[in-house]
């Protein structure tokens, strides 16, 4: 039977694994779900068609399954899907999604939410995904796995952010990040490749020189962007970090440009 201090205000609809250990002053609406080995420190509101993965931890002051700060939302039950083994630090708010947005908030698994941050409606973030202190997602944003975004760094909406990237601190992303790149800056511009977060996660010598030298290609070389994308499949094609920057570049992404070492370009 799931352990709710008594100082806890949990529904009656609300569906808690067995093991769930809900601490103080918690308050569990009545369409959420948390799954097996959820714990809930303490002062955790958690409301909306709200579903949180085994094993997340949340600590206090945490609002998760808010509705979207939204002009556009008229009450409709849209969600937020939590994935497994998250740990969601203090103050941390994720909002559920708008119906012009596709109606979801996801959040993939083993994600690391340090105090503070924001995770607005409809947006998705991957697996294995580290947000520093202050950290604001945009509404609509698309976050890949991998990517890490140090403190008061923020994003517009529609952003999306390719696997493995790195964001400094400070930084406001107003266009797309390829897959690898480091993003700094107020006015975000890329500063080369994340080398550093290649190694850790095993990626060869050979796929960090290609993907050093597809990122050349693509913001210094001749020809249309498109020209250059082309060429750097021609390439590269075949190695696994050129795969996921020629796919990121090509994919109809939304409504931002991508951002090049020298801000954000609209070709």
């Amino acid at each position: 039977m799931a352990r709710i201090d008594p100082t806890a205000r949990v529904a009656d609809t609300a569906r808690l694994a067995d093991d769930v250990d809900v601490g103080p002053f918690c308050v569990i609406g009545p369409q959420v779900e948390l799954t097996a080995g959820v714990r809930l420190v303490s002062h955790v509101s958690i409301e909306g068609v709200t579903r949180v993965g085994e094993g997340t931890v949340v600590h206090p002051f945490a609002t998760l399954g808010g509705a979207p700060q939204s002009t556009g939302y008229r009450g409709e039950p849209t969600t937020l899907t939590i994935g497994s083994r998250c740990t969601i630090r203090e103050g941390v708010t994720m909002s559920t999604g708008t119906v012009s947005g596709g109606g979801k908030t996801v959040v993939g698994d083993r994600g690391f939410f340090m105090a503070y941050c924001h995770v607005g409606h409809d947006c998705h973030v991957g697996d294995d995904v580290i947000l520093a202190n202050n950290v604001l997602l945009a509404g609509h944003t698309v976050v890949g796995d991998h990517v890490f975004m140090s403190g008061a760094s923020a994003t517009h909406q529609f952003t999306h952010i390719g696997t493995g990237a790195m964001i400094s601190g400070l930084t406001g992303l107003r266009g797309d990040v390829i897959p690898f790149a480091i993003a700094v800056g107020p006015s975000a511009r890329l500063n080369g490749i994340n080398i550093v977060g290649m190694r850790r996660r095993k990626y060869t010598n050979e796929s960090i020189r290609t993907a050093r030298e597809s990122y050349k290609l693509l913001f210094s070389g001749r020809g249309t962007l498109t020209d250059r994308i082309d060429e750097v499949e021609s390439r590269f094609g075949r190695d696994p970090a050129a795969v996921q920057i020629v796919a990121f570049a090509r994919s109809p992404r939304g409504k931002r440009p991508l951002c090049h070492p020298g801000g954000s370009d609209e070709e």
